[in-house]
C-alpha cells in the first residue's frame, strides 16, 4: 500500500528512510501548521541539536489559515544565506560534505518563493545525491481519514516526536553529545555519503506507537 507523506524541508532520516522503502503519495491539500517540519529541520552543530528554521509571510485576519500549499516563505529575511553557512559550519569536517556541497548548495541561492515546491525540491536534490527517483504522485483533494493510503502524515510533527528505533551511524560531534537520533536527511548524507541509501533501506521504522 502507499504511504501518504507531506513534503518537508530536507526531512527527517524517518522520514527519507520510508520514503525510500514504499510507494509515497504526498499530501498536497492540507493545512499549514505551526511547529512541523514543513518549515524546520534538524542537524548537529558543535553545541548540539540545532533547528533550520524558514520564514514565511504571514497572513492576517479572516485569512489566517493557509493551505500549505499557498504558503509563501519570507525572503526579505536573508534566511537562506544564513541556513548555509551553518550547514557549512556544522558539516565542513564531516566525510562528505565537499562531496554533495556542488548538488545541495545552489538551492539556497535560488529565488523561490513557494514552501511547498521548496520542499519538493530539497527531497528531489537528496533523491539526486542518493541515486533514487523520488515520486511525483500528489493529492487531489484533503481527506481527514485516507482509506486508498497508509497515513504517515504525522511524521510532519516535529512537537514530541516518538522514537522510531533508528540505528547510530557515526556524527561529526557524536563525542560531544552523543547520538542525536532522527535529525535531517541532510545529517546523514553529509555523515554517511554513499552509505546513505544503504542505512535507509535497512532501518525497521517503528511507526505503530507514533
Amino acid at each position: 500500500m502507499e504511504l501518504l507523506i507531506h513534503p518537508t524541508y530536507f526531512p527527517s532520516i524517518a522520514t527519507f528512510a520510508m520514503l525510500v522503502q514504499h510507494e509515497v503519495v504526498w499530501e498536497a491539500h492540507d493545512n499549514f501548521q505551526k511547529q512541523t517540519y514543513r518549515n524546520r529541520c534538524y542537524i548537529c552543530t558543535d553545541k548540539g541539536k540545532h533547528m533550520l528554521n524558514i520564514p514565511i509571510q504571514h497572513v492576517g485576519g479572516e485569512e489566517g489559515r493557509q493551505k500549505y500549499a499557498d504558503v509563501r516563505m519570507d525572503n526579505s529575511y536573508g534566511w537562506k544565506k544564513i541556513h548555509w553557512r551553518t550547514l557549512e559550519t556544522a558539516y565542513r569536517t564531516s566525510p562528505f560534505f565537499e562531496f554533495y556541497e556542488d548538488d545541495i548548495k545552489p538551492i539556497f541561492e535560488g529565488e523561490e518563493d513557494s514552501l511547498f515546491d521548496f520542499n519538493m525540491k530539497t527531497i528531489e536534490i537528496i533523491g539526486g545525491c542518493l541515486g533514487i527517483e523520488i515520486p511525483k504522485e500528489k493529492t487531489t483533494t484533503y481527506n481527514l481519514e485516507p482509506s486508498e493510503v497508509t497515513d504517515l502524515r504525522f511524521l510532519v510533527n516535529a512537537k514530541n516526536e516518538k522514537d522510531f528505533g533508528l540505528e547510530p551511524y557515526p556524527q561529526v560531534f557524536e563525542e560531544r553529545h552523543g547520538f542525536i537520533a532522527n535529525l535531517s536527511i541532510l545529517d546523514l548524507l553529509f555523515n554517511e555519503g554513499t552509505q546513505a541509501l544503504d542505512y535507509l533501506k535497512s532501518q525497521s521504522i517503528n511507526t505503530k506507537d507514533a
